[in-house]
Parts: structure tokens; sequence; C-alpha cells
């Protein structure tokens, strides 16, 4: 069974959850240790059964359940080099825990290929990800993209699944009490991705053949579910795409996996 499933997603925390013959594994562990085992459980898995962890960079809303979770696991850990050199400065990695930098090319994890691409993104460093099932299917999980490339559409285009950031609506985050330095932060081309921008690369992924999207990522403060759909929605419909499943990963809760 190849399934994906965001455990949590938001500017609070991100863990997804990705399944593929006989191999799990996590993408990000930034929610808290009790609430990953929590939703794990919600959808009949357990922690135990993690094969691997991919980090996509070193910010705490994608990182922050490493120290505790890793207490109970011995799966290797991947990641960019320098979000792992800073993690082992920064965070109380257990000793055991196999700390592996991202190769250039593909890698396999048990059943999974595993391709990463680079997102532009104000850390140390941050990736996406493309996984293929034994299935011949391919998922992937892109969030925190200051801008959409041509090269992360290279690696969206082939999947069935995309998790794709829609972290703010331009005009609740121009109208909200942020500071402005940290207004041009998030809509810069290394903060995150619009809901207008995330609806442009729906559009030319629906035309493509995408037959899952969840937009994930969503700021507490800066968007709404609801807001985050329509633009995207509307923007599918009047691009005439053909129907896809479209749905908005939940918060602080265990989304509907998505199976393949």
């Amino acid at each position: 069974m190849d399934l994906i499933c965001p455990l949590g997603s938001g500017s609070s925390g991100n863990s997804t959850l990705i399944k593929g013959g006989e191999t799990t594994i996590l993408v990000d562990a930034g929610l808290s240790c009790k609430a990953i085992c929590s939703a794990l459980e919600q959808i009949g898995s357990h922690y135990e059964e993690l094969d691997a962890i991919l980090l996509t960079h070193e910010h705490s809303d994608h990182v922050k359940a490493l120290p505790v979770l890793l207490k109970k696991l011995t799966c290797p850990v991947y990641g960019p080099e320098p979000v792992l050199d800073y993690l082992g400065r920064t965070m109380k990695i257990p000793a055991h825990t196999p700390l592996v930098p991202l190769p250039e090319a593909a890698f396999a994890v048990h059943d999974l290929e595993i391709l990463s691409f680079s997102t532009p993104h104000d850390s140390v460093s941050s990736v996406g990800y493309q996984i293929g099932t034994p299935a011949g299917k391919r998922l992937a999980v892109a969030t925190d993209l200051g801008h959409m490339t041509d090269e992360i559409m290279d690696y969206l285009f082939p999947c069935q699944a995309v998790l794709l950031e829609s972290n703010y609506d331009d005009g609740m985050l121009m109208c909200s009490s942020y500071p402005y330095p940290l207004k041009r932060r998030i809509a810069s081309s290394m903060g995150h991705l619009s809901n207008s921008d995330c609806a442009a690369a729906a559009v030319a992924l629906a035309q493509n053949g995408l037959e899952h999207l969840i937009l994930g990522h969503l700021s507490q403060n800066n968007n709404l579910p609801e807001l985050a759909f329509r633009t995207t929605h509307l923007a599918l419909e009047q691009a005439g795409c053909p129907p896809l499943d479209l749905q908005v990963a939940l918060r602080s809760q265990c989304s509907k996996p998505i199976l393949l």
C-alpha cells in the first residue's frame, strides 16, 4: 500500500508520513514527539515502523521532535550536510543515530527511491523530496519555497501526489500586524510560497496529470484553509484543468491519508 499523510502541517509544525511497499518514512519531525506518535497510531502505524527520517531543513517547525523521537528509534536521519552539521552542534541528537548527508544522485531507503531537490528558503540549506514506490508511483513534498523554480517543477511533474506549500494570502500578510521586515522576509524569493503562486503551480501540475494535491504549511496568522483551497480550486477551474483530489492539510492533527 502506497500512501502519503501529513501528520500535521503549518507554520507551527510539519511532519509527513510516506509508505511504499514495506517501507515507512517521515519527512520532517516538526511536531512534538507525542503528537507524531499519536498521529501515527490514528492511521494504524507506529513509530517503531519508521525506516528513516528525511529532513528538509533545520528550522524548528521541521525538526523539534528529533531529540526525543530519536531516543526511541535507531533509524537513520537524512538531510543536507549543512543541516545535519547544524543540528549536530545545536541539538542533543543521540549518539546512536546515523546522520546521513544526502547524496547528489538518487538513493534507496529499502523499497523507496529518494531524490532530493533544492528549494529557495532562508536556511542553512533546504530541499524537497520526490519519492518513488515499488508500484511505480511517485510522491513529492515541496514546502518552504520562496518561489517556484523550473527545477522544482521538473521534480513534481512525474508525481501522482504532491504536498505543496500554500503559506500565505498576499492581502492578509500585508494587512497583518507583523513588522514590515518580517513581511518582506516571508514574501521574498527566499521566504514562503503564497496562495496565488501555489495555485499557478497547481494548474501546471494538473495539466500534466497530477491526481492528488495537498496544500500544506499554511500560516496560522496570514492564511485560512478555506482561502487557500478556494484560490487553488478557482485557478484550476478557470484553466479548465482535469479534476483532481484537492485537500488542505490539517494544522494540528492527522489529515486523511491519500492512498495510491
